[in-house]
């Protein structure tokens, strides 16, 4: 069958579905992809065509402070809704109309959808097409048991917590999400779409699709009153690596390898992920300072901004500054990952039994640390901007305390009992089965 995939121009959304897209693609599928100019090179080497993004504005990592010079004056909840109005829901419409003219040329018989597109209800409604949704992100789906999205809680304990949450959850409904959701209405309106009004905005993805695709397993998630049949965990969706090479898809450098210095007890691993990644100072500074006389190998992963100032700044022949390492192979042989939270990080990390200290709030990853919080398979600083004496708090603490091992190693079992790109391919497939709804 002819298999369209569709995700945002950032690595954290186009790399989970890498394997997935690459699975599909050794069962006899065609497939291609619909996505920014910026992953052709990636795209070409794996033998994918790329439909590149035509009316819709390319959102990367590497430019929203070109395209958006106010979004770095804004934080918190501030922030958040500026996301979700510019970066999401702005772009519904060219997506769509994007997708409905290379139907002409390719003509797909299934869309597997990054989740922040929010195209499904066109896509689903006005072309008749299904939809399998991918969710490279914690589970977004609202539930009665599940907090509200954004503020990083756990799930309510007692009746002041829940009333707390429950106040939050409308905050985030009606007030830091209410301009991304008007946009969305609008835009829907004028393809005759109506939006129903009950549930939340990223409710959509999951209501309108016939099956999704959630990374990570279902035991790093909240319990949930309300289990959804269509929803499929799949475990650690990692981004594809073609046969021999020694680099993860997205690393972009040489990893040294078997070159790491030896002799050390103990291994930590830094990085303040592909994004939110220019401010160092908030996170892998911190992080240094807390740990860098410790007996300890330190590795640090800049994502390829401000390496050469770090490597100048820390010359202690126990930390490493790279602009990318092979998080695969490194942490093999990792004792901590200390990192602000970013989702697939966590998962990897997780898949090869390494427990965590983090530490972020923006960009979702408050929510991603709370799951780790509550899994309990690593330490929640719950703050943007940690200090060096809580990190190295932190950090010992996991160190010290079997515990925190066992559970990440408890993880891992789960996460390596299946092939996560097998699992998802079968869920693509499903929907095209006899009798599939």
């Amino acid at each position: 069958m002819n298999v369209l995939f569709a995700s945002q121009a950032v690595d954290g959304h186009f790399n989970p579905m890498t394997g997935v897209a690459m699975r599909l693609k050794e069962h006899g599928h065609d497939v291609r992809w619909y996505t920014g100019p910026v992953f052709r090179d990636k795209l070409q080497g794996l033998g994918i065509p790329l439909f590149p993004f035509r009316r819709a504005t390319e959102h990367r990592a590497d430019n929203l402070a070109e395209l958006y010079p106010e979004r770095a004056r804004l934080k918190g909840p501030r922030a958040i809704g500026f996301d979700g109005e510019k970066i999401f829901a702005s772009n519904v419409t060219n997506f769509f109309e994007d997708i409905r003219d290379l139907h002409r040329d390719f003509p797909f018989d299934v869309l597997v959808a990054d989740s922040s597109m929010f195209i499904h209800r066109l896509v689903s409604h006005l072309l008749g097409k299904p939809v399998v949704n991918f969710v490279a992100i914690p589970n977004m789906e609202s539930d009665p048991q599940v907090p509200p999205l954004f503020f990083g809680f756990l799930p309510p304990r007692n009746p002041v917590e829940r009333a707390l949450q429950a106040a939050a959850g409308l905050i985030s409904d009606k007030v830091i999400l209410r301009p991304a959701g008007q946009s969305y209405r609008r835009q829907h309106a004028a393809f005759g779409q109506e939006v129903p009004r009950g549930g939340r905005l990223t409710d959509e993805p999951y209501r309108c699709s016939d099956a999704t695709i959630q990374t990570g397993p279902a035991q790093l998630d909240f319990p949930r009153r309300n289990a959804n049949p269509k929803v499929r965990y799949v475990g650690a969706l990692l981004p594809y690596r073609l046969p021999g090479a020694t680099t993860d898809a997205d690393a972009g450098a040489a990893d040294p390898g078997d070159g790491w210095p030896k002799g050390y007890s103990k291994t930590l691993v830094i990085t303040q992920g592909t994004v939110d990644n220019a401010d160092q100072d908030k996170l892998i500074i911190p992080a240094l300072e807390a740990v860098k006389d410790m007996d300890a190998l330190v590795i640090v992963a800049t994502g390829g901004r401000g390496t050469t100032a770090l490597q100048a700044r820390y010359q202690q022949p126990n930390i490493l500054v790279r602009d990318y390492v092979d998080f695969a192979k490194v942490f093999d042989f990792t004792d901590a990952f200390v990192t602000n939270g970013g989702f697939g990080g966590v998962q990897l990390s997780l898949s090869k039994g390494v427990p965590l200290v983090v530490s972020g709030i923006n960009e979702g990853k408050s929510d991603v640390n709370a799951r780790v919080e509550y899994a309990g398979v690593g330490i929640n600083l719950r703050t943007e901007a940690p200090k060096p004496a809580d990190l190295a708090k932190a950090v010992e603490t996991v160190l010290a305390d079997p515990g925190w091992k066992s559970r990440a190693r408890s993880m891992q079992q789960e996460l390596n009992t299946r092939d996560p790109a097998d699992a998802a391919a079968a869920v693509v497939e499903s929907v095209l089965a006899p009798g599939a709804g």
